[in-house]
């Protein structure tokens, strides 16, 4: 009996110490997705590209990782070649949400799912699932910043002069941002309380192409020389991203005579402007954690390279807080299931928020990044 029993201990030891050891997967048997990144020149993407590839590559999946260098057949070739590679699954974070629809119709006929990541790719059936953050509210959040950091609710007999600077007119989000912003201080716009002096309110007039600091600093150097040149003070920036909250910091700081630096608002927490919100040079960010949305766009991908269709309740086993939204994102072809992640405004009073999401820590009296 006794022998019987330890046979029985020895099956049930090694049954255990089996599930309890990950499976070793092949060469063959390994899954690869592909990832498609705009560019190395915005630091954002940089991030983007570095977390997915390491979530993805954590659970065991090989990973092909692209940077097109804001060149649209660039990009087009890349997600070519990655075809060709026969990946699994195609991540791609869009140039021009215009431009994809034949490479991507490609994927579709090989039977690669593709996930339009951040940025909605237009136009195309191939798109099973879009992973972003809550668009419309980062804009949103940029002019509720504005709106009780200038008292406006309770202003009476006073106008400040605001200035808006957009996005990229190929970069779908673009648009979410400005509106966002846009509709939360058109009340106060139409009341008089809020002047454009420039008169430029249409996102065609202030978008920024490709979202350069350069050409954003350009253009606020123009607006400052023709229509504050003689006194008139410019009391916002309202600039719908950091990499072109540089540009106009800067035109302000070295071609702007006005006694009271101007509200300037960002988005995406980089570096640089981290810095200039700690010299009071940038006023506040919306911080989009893209960490998360890695996080995000690895559960949704297993589930894709598992055969499954995500249930309506996939976002409540997540540890991230995430909207899923079946009405607004649509391109052109029908609604994009999307799934949203929360941004938050970051100001100098809660810079340590930032540290304590373990992606930031502080050197030098600086915010730095944790990323490698």
């Amino acid at each position: 009996m006794k022998k019987y029993l330890s046979i029985l201990l020895a099956l049930v030891m090694m049954f255990s110490l089996a599930a309890m050891t990950p499976a070793v997967v092949s060469a063959e048997e390994q899954q690869t997705v592909g990832i498609a990144m705009p560019t190395k020149s915005l630091e954002r993407w940089n991030r983007d590209g570095t977390y997915l590839k390491d979530e993805f590559e954590a659970e065991g999946f090989k990973v092909e990782l692209t940077y097109s260098d804001n060149d649209v057949p660039q990009q087009n070739n890349d997600i070519d070649n990655l075809i060709a590679s026969e990946v699994d699954l195609l991540i791609v974070a869009a140039i021009d949400g215009e431009a994809l629809n034949r490479t991507l119709g490609d994927a579709k006929e090989a039977g690669i799912p593709v996930i339009a990541y951040d940025r909605l790719i237009m136009n195309t059936d191939a798109i099973s699932y879009y992973v972003s953050f809550d668009n419309y509210t980062v804009g949103k959040l940029q002019g509720e910043y504005v709106v009780e950091a200038l008292g406006l609710e309770e202003a009476e007999d006073v106008v400040y002069n605001i200035e808006f600077t957009a996005g990229d007119p190929a970069d779908n989000n673009a648009r979410f941002f400005f509106n966002g912003a846009f509709d939360t201080l058109e009340p106060y716009i139409e009341s008089g309380i809020l002047n454009v002096v420039s008169g430029q309110t249409e996102f065609e007039q202030v978008a920024t192409a490709a979202w350069s600091t350069d050409t954003a600093l350009a253009r606020m150097q123009n607006i400052l020389a023709s229509f504050y040149s003689d006194g008139t003070v410019l009391d916002v920036a309202l600039c719908s991203n950091d990499s072109t909250a540089l540009g106009v910091a800067q035109a302000i700081t070295s071609d702007y005579a006005g006694d009271n630096a101007p509200i300037i608002t960002g988005q995406d927490g980089d570096i640089a402007n981290l810095r200039n919100i700690v010299d009071g040079i940038q006023t506040m960010t919306v911080y989009k954690n893209v960490a998360n949305q890695a996080v995000v766009t690895l559960e949704l991908g297993k589930l894709i390279l598992a055969g499954e269709e995500p249930a309506e309740d996939f976002v409540d086993g997540l540890p991230i807080e995430v909207a899923y939204d079946t009405e607004t994102y649509d391109n052109g072809t029908g609604i994009i299931p999307s799934y949203l992640l929360v941004p938050t405004t970051i100001t100098a009073d809660n810079l340590e928020e930032l540290v304590e999401t373990g992606l930031y820590e502080w050197e030098d009296d600086y915010l730095v990044s944790t990323a490698e």
